[in-house]
């Protein structure tokens, strides 16, 4: 943080329930060499990373279903996503991440990862960065159900579906999540599939 152009008076902890959740009290500097002072929340859960297993031969991906209660509470009915593999980098680095969220929650057991972008999510409100793969999959890959990890609760439906079907999937509204939708355009941009 050595923008000249911010400085931060005051830090305020909100909540340290989940993640955390602080209030910055800061002094901005605007274009016009004025300075005037705001205020905003910013929620930091770590950062993360997702990929989108794809076959070639079959022309699928894998992606995942579970509840997710922020979309329930905002008006998805049944609370259920399907969205892309991903988890919090915790201690990992995002590729060490990204293999064994894959493992967790798909069964897959990946080696080689291709790190396609990184991006702010909801650069408004979270300080969480995403670091976005892909990586080819095939059925010796799958060593269990997948699913998830029981002791944090994730209930993940491993879903195998044709990527035409996928990419229609997104204009229909099945497909909302935007980690999962920047995926799928990127293999569609590529002509991967």
């Amino acid at each position: 943080m050595n923008n000249p152009k911010v400085k931060i008076n005051q830090v305020e902890l909100l909540s340290d329930n989940w993640y955390t959740l602080r209030k910055y009290n800061f002094d901005f500097q605007k274009e016009d060499g004025s300075w005037e002072t705001q205020e905003r929340e910013a929620y930091d859960r770590g950062n993360g990373a997702a990929i989108l297993l794809y076959n070639v031969e079959q022309k699928t991906v894998i992606l995942t279903r579970q509840f997710r209660m922020p979309t329930y509470v905002n008006g998805n009915e049944s609370g259920l996503l399907i969205e892309a593999c991903a988890g919090l980098l915790d201690e990992d680095n995002p590729e060490d991440c990204i293999r064994r969220e894959t493992e967790e929650e798909t069964g897959y057991q990946i080696a080689e990862v291709e790190k396609v972008m990184e991006v702010y999510m909801s650069p408004g409100s979270v300080t969480e960065i995403l670091y976005l793969f892909i990586a080819a999959y095939d059925k010796q890959m799958k060593i269990h159900d997948g699913g998830g990890v029981a002791d944090e609760q994730e209930n993940i439906e491993v879903l195998e579906i044709p990527f035409d079907e996928a990419f229609k999937m997104i204009k229909t509204g099945d497909i909302k999540d935007a980690k999962t939708v920047l995926l799928l355009q990127h293999l569609k941009l590529r002509q991967i599939l």
